[in-house]
């Protein structure tokens, strides 16, 4: 099936191919064009396989899932569990994504809250937050979530999934980075979050081991000094999130208009 979708996306539809060039493109300036051709193909591949894993998480037992994503580092739950710390999952568009939902149920914290932004589509809208549900997980929608955690105890018990590469509506459009040696428009409410409470933050490393099969690995993500400095998270959740980019470039989302509204960026740091 995900063969299928390949051949009509890549080579009858031509799904954003442009946007997909011209995204890798700017984000490796010194590969050549034959280079960056066969990391978009590469990309409409694992793209086709995420259609397909997404559609399959609707049904998709718990056994065969703990098969086909190997989770590592889980300690680091659990010391957050002991220092009654909230746990802040922060991943990128990294394929899949949508499949370490899962974890809840093998980490010591009671709850778990993917995090969603609302689409337009009503259909889609009530699928998604359906495939975050699973698990005995609770999908939160984005803009309900800074007044969730603060109105629920910090105590070691929660732990809450951001996909945390988005693009921030033009009109929450603030602060840019650096990133993919492009000027970036950065989604920073979950680090205002360092500065009111004493939670974990943590990077979520997805690796594709093969088709079907994933691996995450579970980094803390810790201040320089005693407590972060205001974007320390943000910045340093982008600087992993590149790093896992160019391991395996096809890897990540590029169909996605990542760039759109970096004209509108207010503060930028390099």
């Amino acid at each position: 099936m995900s063969d299928f979708i390949f051949f009509i996306l890549y080579y009858i539809a031509g799904y954003r191919k442009k946007v997909v060039f011209e995204n890798i493109k700017n984000s490796f300036p010194e590969k050549s064009d034959e280079e960056i051709k066969k990391i978009s193909k590469k990309f409409y591949h694992n793209f086709s396989d995420y259609i397909v894993e997404t559609l399959k998480a609707f049904t998709i037992s718990d056994e065969s899932l703990h098969q086909r994503v190997q989770h590592i580092n889980l300690e680091v739950f659990s010391e957050s569990q002991k220092k009654q710390k909230n746990v802040m999952m922060l991943s990128g568009h990294v394929f899949n994504w949508e499949w370490f939902n899962s974890l809840a149920t093998i980490i010591p914290q009671e709850k778990c809250f993917p995090i969603y932004r609302k689409m337009q589509n009503p259909f889609w809208e009530e699928k998604i937050r359906k495939i975050r549900s699973r698990y005995g997980n609770e999908a939160l929608e984005a803009d309900d979530v800074m007044k969730h955690i603060l109105r629920n105890p910090n105590d070691g018990n929660s732990a809450y999934m951001f996909v945390a590469d988005q693009t921030p509506h033009i009109s929450m459009v603030n602060f840019g980075l650096k990133f993919l040696n492009q000027k970036t428009p950065a989604f920073i409410g979950y680090d205002r979050l360092s500065s009111r409470m004493n939670v974990t933050f943590v990077y979520c490393e997805m690796e594709k081991v093969k088709r079907g099969h994933y691996k995450v690995t579970y980094h803390e993500i810790l201040p320089d000094n005693d407590k972060f400095e205001p974007y320390e998270v943000v910045k340093k959740f982008h600087k992993n999130l590149e790093k896992t980019i160019n391991k395996n470039p096809d890897n990540w989302l590029w169909s996605h208009k990542r760039w759109k509204y970096k004209d509108a960026i207010k503060h930028y740091d390099e």
